[in-house]
């Protein structure tokens, strides 16, 4: 059977089949989170095979996983569609990732050992050291490097906190977010500074002082998400 064969067998674990669907899954929620993929835009099985270089199969694997994740939604009858945005959605995502990273951030605070504390340091230095934009002048240029430390860092954070669970759901709300943030073409925030942002809830964090690392982390967010609805308008 050929790769490209379409089959509506499960892929079992392991197998050559699990590996181009993970492909294929990583590369299509990549450019949807990005947001070349456009809210609401058809996602036909042949394009899509043509564009990621893959079967039929793992593209209808890939899709049902990312239905899953909300970035993606079933057409009943006609196949999927890049999941639609809203300003309500955008707040109810704002609000239980604020309630489960306040969670995770406590819980980490409390157990996290030294190990940890040095790779949140880490993350920390390494994302300082990362422009945003990698263009000159006003001329902004999204720097994808950038975006990885970010999210390395905010990992970090809240990666002692015990529970791969909360973790898998704090991972997927993130990924939503920088979806919104992207599609809102948000490059800078006025009378912000998110570089001093991260230190301040680092140092809290480090200082083990749950209360003011909770709250500088939450208004960090919320900052962003006030902007961004703005944005979206």
């Amino acid at each position: 059977m050929s790769e490209t064969a379409d089959t509506s067998t499960v892929v079992p674990p392991g197998s050559a089949g699990e590996t181009l669907t993970s492909r294929a899954y990583a590369a299509v929620r990549r450019d949807i989170i990005a947001g070349r993929l456009r809210p609401g835009a058809k996602l036909k099985i042949e394009e899509l095979r043509e564009s990621y270089e893959a079967g039929a199969s793992p593209i209808r694997e890939a899709l049902s996983l990312l239905s899953s994740d909300g970035l993606v939604e079933r057409i009943e009858q006609r196949g999927f569609r890049v999941a639609n945005i809203s300003h309500d959605e955008f707040d109810d995502i704002l609000k239980v990732r604020c309630w489960l990273e306040e969670r995770a951030l406590r819980e980490s605070i409390a157990h996290g050992d030294n190990a940890w504390e040095e790779a949140l340091v880490l993350a920390a230095f390494r994302l300082s050291k990362e422009p945003r934009s990698t263009g000159s002048g006003d001329n902004f240029v999204a720097n994808a490097e950038w975006e990885v430390r970010h999210k390395a860092f905010h990992t970090a954070l809240i990666s002692a906190c015990g529970s791969p669970t909360l973790l898998a759901y704090c991972d997927q709300l993130y990924d939503q977010n920088v979806r919104y943030r992207n599609l809102a073409g948000a490059v800078s925030y006025p009378k912000r500074d998110p570089a001093k942002e991260h230190e301040a809830i680092l140092e809290a964090t480090l200082e083990r002082d749950a209360e003011t690392a909770v709250s500088r982390l939450v208004n960090h967010y919320r900052k962003t998400g006030a902007f961004l609805v703005g944005m979206l308008k």
